[in-house]
């Protein structure tokens, strides 16, 4: 039985789901809007995931002070990201509490998605474990706890609402954009961009796919389902110091600071 977020949550192969996240992120507008007039993201897509999954591994994995650092540097980052409603927008605010349970959502989401297409389906109480889990993610950030569904069955209720209402809105579409087509950067992440884009693609609903002008058809499809079950012979045999290494990393670099 596979223990739930302490485990599945150090899977590297997690970081395929990368761009999934973001882009169904940055389809909320109160989000994305945020993402395109404060962020550097486009510039820096490296420092930022870096910085998410940092967060994510020192709240899971941290002491108490690496969790107490990490947060310091969100609320940093958070602080100037808001924008009184106008005439040509809702407004928005990092510290929002809807967009909070989104992002959350959002990658607890993708870590279901992408671990059960490599180790298969999760039993019902890993599952319950991990959505727990994951609940934490929040509430760290001060999301109330009583905001998120109280279980699966009242997630995948939100989520479903959520994700049809979902729109790639012109905002949403440069930030995704300047992130998967990236004009700066290592030489190796410019190179890997075409198949994060394929898999990205692949792992976002029909919708929003099209929204963010993402190719894609039955042979798309074919090579993708083809790509996944490959990755699920091969990734699983890996030795755990390279399935983990990613989070090895980012905890050892909050270490050093």
């Amino acid at each position: 039985m596979v223990p739930g977020l302490a485990d599945i949550g150090a899977e590297g192969i997690l970081l395929a789901g990368a761009g999934r996240a973001i882009l169904l992120q940055i389809a909320n507008p109160a989000v994305g809007h945020g993402v395109a007039e404060h962020s550097q993201f486009t510039e820096r897509p490296l420092d930022r995931l870096r910085g998410t999954l940092t967060y994510v591994y020192a709240i899971v994995y941290g002491t108490e002070g690496q969790v107490a650092a990490v947060r310091r540097r969100v609320n940093r980052a958070h602080a100037p990201v808001q924008r009184a409603p106008d005439e040509t927008s809702n407004g928005y605010s990092a510290y929002d509490a809807d967009s909070q349970l989104w992002v959350v959502a959002t990658l607890y989401d993708t870590a279901v998605t992408i671990f059960e297409r490599v180790y298969g389906p999760l039993d019902d109480e890993t599952a319950d474990l991990m959505y727990r889990d994951y609940a934490k993610l929040g509430t760290a950030l001060q999301l109330p706890a009583e905001l998120w569904p109280p279980d699966r069955a009242a997630f995948r209720v939100y989520w479903n609402s959520r994700v049809e209402s979902l729109t790639a809105d012109d905002a949403a579409v440069r930030v995704a954009h300047g992130l998967l087509h990236p004009r700066g950067g290592p030489l190796w992440y410019r190179a890997v961009m075409p198949f994060a884009r394929f898999i990205t693609a692949g792992l976002l609903p029909d919708h929003l796919r099209d929204g963010f002008g993402l190719p894609w058809s039955a042979s798309h499809g074919r090579r993708f389902d083809f790509t996944m079950k490959c990755t699920a012979v091969v990734y699983p045999r890996l030795p755990q110091r390279i399935r983990h290494w990613f989070k090895n990393y980012c905890l050892g670099q909050l270490e050093a600071t």
